[in-house]
């Protein structure tokens, strides 16, 4: 695990579908994970949460909280809905506000981003990408989600990215009925852990003697995802972190698929090779990591809109 820069007592909270993490770190030493929690109903979650918080304070007054939260979340600061989970597939959550429901009763600086966005301020800050100005993070799990990192800053503007939702061009032969409720051909509905048990009925970790059908199946849909993204946003990089991405040969894969799905155009970056195409540094510790980071401060790009 990496050090931070600041003194003082700062917590991350990584507030993802699945699970939590809360983690906290002293006068720039390493960072330490207190505890996970399996995200359930947001009254019962919040409070292991804000449980895990105090043990982690232990009577000491906290900094700064930084949270990276699974979305759409509202980070607009000035807005009345500030910190409030938007139209999500986790129902029970929508209109849950993660700022009040975590820091209740306590009295600190409360920085919020996504979770993804966490996780890519953590491998631009000091992972995988630490050397690039224009870098992507794409985050395979449960669901799919993304960040952007643009000439040296995090994006944000009236909402956050939802790479996940970029719709992609079936591939041929394709049969598969969208999980999302949203859209029938997003890269989430396609190829997200919840698609991939739709498909096969197994989770991603344990497809056995179908797990190269699935790796090549997905990594047909991420380069399709990549290529689209790319026509808006020519990133250096693309980080693709999240359970699924740890399907064998996967990040290659990506690779190699990225000719075919872009028509290598435009020609800046993938006449070029295209992105590279990258596994975060910090495997799952980055989205952790990430929010550490964004409670110590204006760390490289961690400023919301």
């Amino acid at each position: 695990m990496p050090t931070v820069h600041n003194g003082g007592l700062v917590v991350g909270v990584e507030l993802g579908g699945t699970k939590i993490v809360v983690a906290s770190s002293v006068a720039g030493h390493t960072v330490e994970t207190i505890r996970s929690i399996a995200t359930a109903d947001p009254d019962s979650t919040l409070s292991e949460v804000r449980a895990a918080i105090a043990e982690v304070a232990d009577s000491r007054d906290i900094g700064a909280i930084g949270i990276g939260s699974f979305g759409p979340v509202d980070l607009r600061v000035t807005s009345p809905r500030h910190g409030e989970i938007l139209a999500s597939p986790k129902q029970d959550w929508v209109g849950t506000n993660v700022i009040r429901g975590l820091t209740k009763g306590l009295d600190c600086d409360v920085r919020l981003d996504t979770d993804v966005n966490a996780a890519l301020i953590a491998e631009t800050s000091l992972g995988a990408a630490r050397s690039h100005n224009n870098v992507a993070y794409l985050t395979v799990g449960t669901g799919v989600g993304g960040g952007l990192f643009v000439e040296g800053r995090v994006l944000h503007g009236s909402g956050h990215p939802e790479i996940g939702h970029i719709r992609v061009p079936r591939r041929p032969g394709e049969s598969h009925n969208s999980v999302c409720p949203f859209h029938d051909d997003c890269l989430e509905g396609m190829i997200s852990g919840t698609a991939i048990q739709q498909r096969t009925g197994r989770r991603a970790e344990d497809l056995g003697e179908q797990t190269d059908e699935i790796m090549g199946l997905v990594a047909w849909y991420v380069a399709s995802g990549i290529a689209n993204l790319c026509a808006v946003v020519p990133v250096d990089v693309v980080v693709i972190g999240g359970g699924v991405s740890r399907l064998p040969g996967l990040h290659r894969a990506v690779a190699s698929n990225l000719e075919e799905a872009s028509g290598t155009y435009p020609p800046i970056p993938f006449a070029d090779g295209g992105p590279a195409i990258v596994a975060p540094e910090f495997g799952d510790r980055s989205g952790i990591i990430g929010a550490i980071l964004l409670a110590e401060g204006p760390i490289r790009g961690s400023e919301a809109s």
